[in-house]
């Protein structure tokens, strides 16, 4: 029986998901939207509350006092001076953060940010030109900014104009979604139209790419707000007129526009462009079923997991283009990512898990999101890293805002989005991607199910899933098994590995239903499939290993050599000096072999896990060569002043030197 009841479960995951070698499903993972999940843990729930309370007022309060509304005021005539500012894409970042409010708002209606959403909306729509037109500093003729926008309309490719569209379509969908309100809508519908008519393939329009992307998968958006196939047409004119050249404008990796998509087999450039530009073809190729773009978004994500991905999730090793550097170059004290870069990179991988049912993806999601994402705001949601080295001497530290501000308003759109990454849903199987206290409302094949989990995670791997459909409702329930829970960081990446001795036992995963423990654990691209007809108050226990365990990286990566790192469940660990008795980091080696425990202290950092050990010291003074160390989740560094920090730390007591730090 027991055979057969897993016979089973393997031939209904292989109807639900992808082929071996990630090719797209008969049709695509929806997500379930995070309106429809709700967060009551206490690792995501206090964050998403500090977003909400903390980042979005203190982020619409930078833009007051840094005239981001004074420059939509200006282009409207109802203000005087001259343009604020020192970019023209500043007019994104009330875009984001009103994308961000219009999730909050969302969740937990508030009247007085719905007033305050609709002033600021009074203002951007006077600031639109009577054609649709909209980028303030174009339409205030900045002298100052010309070197960016030339002297007319889209004389750049540069430009971030239609950066600016695509962040203000992102804001009116979500605005639009959340309030029903059009006045937004209306806005970018009047934008798109305009860039419709302007941008295309005949002889009367403008033949470039977007210069900046985000514009492709916004214009999918909007598609599917408002049902204009126009747009997502256009979303795959640029797409496709990525690399060809055709106005004669210089091709150019920064900007992944040095070849045809398609043609393009290295992931080069600016980090940002590259997330956003790779999520709208997932995007595009979903919707008109264009696997010619979904493989060749799928190779260069192999190629950035395989040669240019992070310990932490993080993409971006050069502060010089923000952007990839050669294959292997990961410098650890000058690594760039972005925290833009990082929320571009969960767009992308959780659009890959949609398209194709791969785990490989959303392990990727879970690593960026826990690590790199979030190390960017401070745990009191005010204070923000614009870059994320993953070692520092003590001489960078997050701040309120910055003259380039596209961090702190990403941060807050983000954030309050999470919830949405939970949950996906494809035919009968219902996949759970992420695990957290919390509550939701899905529907599969017409039918209302309620599910609920119970956990501590990321401190504990045991995780209760209850079940509570209506009546009796046959489903195939898909949970995600982490690569770190079996034998590897990353799966489809060698790029990164544990070291021998370390790696778990697929025995050491088990599940239980109803209390009754599932004979053996199979999975298919990474998830448990559990096919059965389930009933009212039916409950799911997974358990996940959670061990300490160390991580090496490929040889080929010269600033890891001879280090190693520390991971347990999905959390990248760092030491910081104001936590070692010495409050030094890079005197210390941490052997292979050393024993390490692990405790979580809720009075440390509004609760963390911390783990403890030995380490030698790589120059003994008096005599004395062993020395305690304690290490914190990487994203947590920095929120007690400044300090020393490094997630790669020696295992023998000659470790190659750390690199200089770039000249001021």
């Amino acid at each position: 029986m027991k055979a057969t009841y897993f016979l089973g479960l393997l031939l209904a995951a292989m109807t639900a998901c992808t082929a071996g070698d990630g090719s797209m499903q008969s049709g695509p993972a929806q997500a379930v939207s995070f309106t429809r999940v709700r967060l009551t843990d206490n690792f995501w729930a206090p964050r998403i509350e500090t977003n909400r309370a903390v980042s979005i007022p203190s982020a619409f309060r930078q833009c007051e006092i840094n005239g981001r509304f004074h420059n939509f005021a200006l282009a409207a005539g109802t203000a005087t001076g001259e343009q604020a500012g020192d970019f023209p894409f500043d007019d994104t970042d009330p875009y984001k953060i009103i994308e961000g409010a219009s999730y909050t708002l969302s969740v937990k209606w508030d009247p007085q940010l719905d007033a305050y959403l609709d002033s600021i909306i009074s203002i951007i729509a006077s600031a639109q030109e009577p054609d649709g037109y909209l980028t303030t500093c174009v339409t205030n003729r900045s002298e100052r900014l010309k070197r960016w926008w030339g002297s007319e309309r889209w004389e750049k490719i540069n430009s971030h104009e239609l950066y600016n569209s695509g962040h203000l379509y992102e804001a009116a969908v979500a605005h639009y979604q959340a309030t029903g309100k059009r006045s937004l809508l209306d806005v970018a519908i009047r934008n798109a139209d305009l860039v419709c008519s302007v941008f295309g393939p005949s002889d009367t329009q403008k033949h470039v790419p977007s210069g900046h992307p985000i514009i492709e998968m916004a214009l999918v958006k909007l598609y599917n707000v408002t049902g204009n196939r126009q747009y997502l047409s256009q979303a795959r004119y640029f797409i496709e007129e990525t690399g060809r050249g055709t106005d004669g404008h210089t091709l150019n990796d920064y900007s992944q526009d040095h070849k045809p998509i398609l043609e393009q087999d290295e992931i080069l450039g600016h980090a940002v462009r590259a997330g956003y530009l790779f999520s709208g073809v997932v995007d595009m190729a979903v919707q008109e079923r264009d696997t010619a773009y979904l493989d060749a978004a799928i190779a260069l994500w192999d190629n950035m997991a395989n040669q240019k991905l992070y310990v932490t999730g993080g993409i971006g090793s050069q502060g010089r283009n923000e952007g990839f550097g050669e294959p292997y170059d990961l410098p650890n004290h000058t690594a760039y990512c972005e925290t833009c870069a990082s929320i571009a990179n969960v767009y992308w991988n959780h659009r890959l898990f949609l398209a194709t049912g791969d785990a490989r993806y959303a392990d990727l999601l879970e690593r960026t999101l826990y690590n790199a994402l979030i190390a960017g705001v401070s745990l009191s949601g005010d204070l923000f890293f614009y870059d994320n080295p993953l070692a520092s001497k003590g001489d960078i530290t997050r701040q309120a805002w910055f003259g380039c501000a596209c961090c702190p308003g990403n941060i807050t759109r983000f954030m309050a989005s999470i919830p949405g990454y939970m949950y996906a849903v494809n035919g009968s199987s219902l996949y759970v991607n992420l695990y957290a206290t919390s509550t939701a409302q899905v529907e599969i094949n017409g039918k209302e199910l309620r599910i609920s989990q119970q956990t501590d995670y990321p401190w504990d791997g045991k995780i209760s899933i209850r079940l509570q459909p209506k009546s009796r409702q046959s489903l195939t329930l898909m949970l995600r098994i982490p690569g770190w829970a079996s034998d590897t960081p990353q799966p489809g990446s060698d790029l990164y590995a544990f070291t021998a001795g370390n790696k778990p036992s697929e025995a050491a995963i088990s599940v239980r239903i109803n209390g009754e423990e599932l004979p053996a654990v199979q999975t298919v691209n990474g998830y448990l499939p559990i096919t059965r007809s389930w009933s009212d108050n039916d409950i799911v226990e997974l358990s996940l290993p959670m061990d300490i365990r160390r991580i090496l990286a490929h040889p080929k990566v010269e600033a890891d050599r001879g280090q190693l790192a520390i991971q347990r469940g999905p959390i990248i660990y760092c030491l910081e000096s104001i936590d070692q008795p010495d409050k030094e980091v890079f005197n210390k080696y941490i052997p292979a072999d050393a024993a390490m425990t692990f405790r979580y202290d809720p009075t440390l950092l509004n609760g963390s896990g911390l783990i403890s050990g030995r380490a030698q010291l790589i120059r003994p003074k008096a005599g004395r060569s062993e020395t305690a160390f304690s290490a914190i989740p990487y994203a947590l560094w920095d929120n007690r002043g400044r300090s020393q920090m490094s997630v790669w730390m020696p295992a023998t007591p000659t470790p190659p030197p750390p690199p200089p730090l770039p000249a001021e």
